[in-house]
């Protein structure tokens, strides 16, 4: 039977170059099974970081990595935030967060935060009004889910209490934000996984490693959403999944998932922790 990793690894030459890349390399093409998709996955999978596809993805990333602290995820590609939030984002879940290119990009991020206390990217594809002037809930999102592999990040840190505080605005308004319109509506109120895309899952996971966020009521809220979604048996089904990741066993629609149900008792044991101080 082919197992899930052996899926990922078959689309590893699509985009024309190896280790999922595109020629250029351009690392964030084809997703979901780009470099920076497939690393994503394939950690989910719990493949670690010295299979020898997993290194080469990486070495890709870190190769992308600028001295400025922004990534360059192909040669033409603009270095917005929630470009090299992505990258970072999958870099720092195989170890790597105390690389010297990923410190440089943690203090850009650091350097780099939107009025409103998020991340925003100057690209807007729906041309201008005041929703356009916000910071992007995903890039924010994407941006936290890589600072919360620094302990300095996760506890009082005014920049990720700032971005906690901006997406739990978010939670709250639902509205459309930021130059993309990231919006909180029936998609994203349904449980997507593995965590690639804005959604309750991914949201409530990232935010329940600040203690800051754990407390909100807002945040409680949310978490209270994602947890109505568990079956009966305990499991949390997997409602959306990308289109294209339809076999893997990992997320079949409709379906029980053990490795989402692993992550749903982190959260539990994270809040739990947090109550408990």
């Amino acid at each position: 039977m082919e197992s899930d990793v052996d899926v990922v690894l078959s689309h590893r030459f699509d985009n024309g170059a190896d280790f999922w890349a595109g020629p250029g390399p351009k690392i964030y093409v084809g997703n979901p099974f780009s470099t920076v998709g497939s690393l994503l996955i394939l950690h989910e999978l719990e493949v670690d970081e010295e299979h020898e596809a997993v290194a080469g993805a990486l070495d890709l990333v870190l190769s992308a990595c600028r001295e400025d602290g922004r990534i360059r995820l192909g040669p033409k590609t603009p270095m917005y935030p929630c470009y090299s939030a992505e990258a970072a984002r999958a870099a720092a879940r195989f170890g790597l967060a105390e690389h010297p290119s990923l410190r440089n990009t943690a203090d850009y991020f650091a350097a780099q935060i939107h009025e409103d206390g998020g991340w925003r990217c100057s690209f807007s594809r729906f041309g201008r009004g005041p929703e356009t002037e916000c910071s992007n809930p995903g890039a924010t999102l994407n941006a936290l889910d890589f600072l919360r592999h620094y302990p300095e990040y996760r506890v009082g840190n005014p920049v990720a209490d700032g971005a906690v505080e901006t997406l739990l605005a978010h939670w709250t308004t639902r509205a459309p934000a930021g130059p993309c319109h990231w919006g909180i509506g029936t998609k994203f109120l349904q449980v997507e996984y593995p965590f690639l895309r804005y959604n309750i899952f991914y949201f409530v996971y990232v935010l329940s490693f600040f203690p800051v966020a754990a407390s909100d009521p807002r945040f409680r809220e949310a978490y209270g959403e994602l947890c109505a979604k568990v079956d009966a048996d305990g499991s949390l089904v997997s409602e959306n999944p990308h289109r294209r990741l339809g076999r893997l066993e990992l997320c079949r629609r409709g379906r029980p998932s053990e490795a989402a149900s692993r992550r749903l008792a982190e959260i539990r044991e994270r809040i739990a922790s947090n109550d408990a101080r």
